[in-house]
């Protein structure tokens, strides 16, 4: 278009000039112009077929983004071999991509990097998330692929700028391993402006990888997860301050999640027969309230039948935490390079009970039970990128775990 207004913009200047155009006849004018245009029409068609189109960028359909994290843990003791286990851990790189392929129909995905390393027991490269939205009403939308449990707080909220604390919730590795995928479909949607809801059947868990006092975390399948018995998941989130207008309630969420289906599952369909059931039953809130944050969980699983799961598996796990921050970032400070800045200090308790109850005839293993206090600072120059330290007291009903002193840095992007 530009080709052709500065075309029609120069041959009429030019006739303008001309002294033999004042000479020719009205009909002759007009026969000229319109070779010229018709030429100059065909230029700026040859134009538009050999230049890629252009795209504005509201028209940008790609996303990219990601998050990342570096801790240093140094322990205050040894453990039963020996060795400190102090260490500095480039614990995750995670790299976003996003395509809308319209306005109702887009594609989110995560990659995953842990540890800086992969050969052998070092390291893990795969894919966290990697979903197709179909988008068709606030209230009912479908989504297919690798998707996140839905259960707990910190497995969908796990970026390092949105937790406290160097490492996640120990509840969040023991009880609801966090971070968990799980491959299927399902819908999601707004039941209304106070009410949220997801619901899914996925590819179940690999009961012959539970353990005594890792609970369920290493049954999770990250390759390709069998559907011989598969798992129903959903959870609720409600909103009380849409409902109620009362300041207090405008910075609460409750939330109630829960997992069931079969646990004879394995990678690539090599299950390991096991006919038994797992339950998961979990309710979490949060709560803002001016400068205090206030967040915890409760979780409690059951096996319906532990035949055939590897010894010492309990029946029943459970376990919870409780958080308080307080900001502390004085408004004065926040000038300059620190105009977005805040800190800060929080205290976190965690109980959580691999071995609860246990199967008839099976012992239980006292280092199940456990408990930790953490306090910390969380420092945020921008709010996207965090500095983080915390002291870590451990115990058990057995040998109490090395305390730890942990300092991280985080990043969303």
């Amino acid at each position: 278009m530009k080709i052709l207004l500065r075309g029609i913009l120069i041959l009429f200047l030019l006739a303008v000039a001309s002294p033999s155009w004042a000479e020719l006849s009205d009909k002759e004018r007009l026969e000229i112009l319109e070779k010229k245009v018709e030429e100059l029409l065909k230029r700026q068609k040859a134009a538009e077929t050999q230049a890629p189109p252009r795209r504005s960028a509201s028209e940008n359909r790609f996303g990219i983004g990601g998050y990342g994290e570096i801790h240093a843990n140094i322990s205050e003791g040894r453990d039963s071999k020996g060795y400190s286990n102090d260490k500095v851990d480039i614990h995750r790189l995670v790299l976003y991509l996003g395509y809308d392929f319209s306005d109702w129909i887009k594609f989110q995905s995560e990659i995953e990097l842990e540890h800086a390393y992969v050969q052998g027991d070092d390291g893990t490269l795969g894919f966290e998330q990697a979903y197709v939205d179909f988008l068709l009403s606030p209230y009912l939308n479908f989504r297919v692929g690798r998707v996140l449990t839905p259960l707990g707080i910190i497995n969908l909220r796990h970026e390092p700028p949105a937790f406290y604390g160097v490492e996640r919730p120990s509840f969040a590795t023991y009880i609801i391993p966090t971070t968990w995928a799980s491959d299927g479909g399902g819908i999601f949607g707004d039941l209304g402006p106070s009410l949220r809801y997801q619901l899914y059947l996925v590819g179940g868990l690999d009961g012959s990888k539970f353990s005594a006092l890792n609970g369920i975390r290493k049954g999770r399948i990250k390759e390709r997860p069998s559907l011989n018995a598969p798992v129903l998941t959903g959870r609720l989130d409600f909103y009380p301050g849409t409902l109620w207008p009362w300041e207090t309630l405008s910075g609460l969420r409750l939330g109630a999640s829960f997992y069931y289906g079969g646990i004879n599952n394995g990678d690539n369909g090599k299950d390991p027969d096991i006919d038994g059931k797992i339950g998961i039953y979990s309710a979490d809130f949060e709560f803002v309230w001016k400068k205090v944050d206030l967040r915890g969980a409760f979780a409690f699983t059951r096996l319906e039948d532990t035949q055939g799961l590897p010894q010492g598996v309990a029946k029943e796990m459970l376990g919870y935490y409780l958080e308080a921050g307080v900001h502390i970032w004085p408004e004065a400070w926040k000038q300059g390079r620190l105009s977005r800045s805040d800190a800060v200090v929080f205290v976190r308790y965690d109980d959580y009970d691999t071995q609860h109850a246990m199967p008839k005839g099976v012992v239980r293993d006292p280092a199940g039970d456990r408990f930790d206090w953490t306090f910390g600072i969380n420092f945020y120059p921008v709010p996207n990128l965090v500095l983080k330290i915390d002291y870590q007291v451990k115990k058990s009903d057995g040998p109490d775990p090395a305390d730890m002193i942990n300092l991280g840095v985080g990043w969303q992007f």
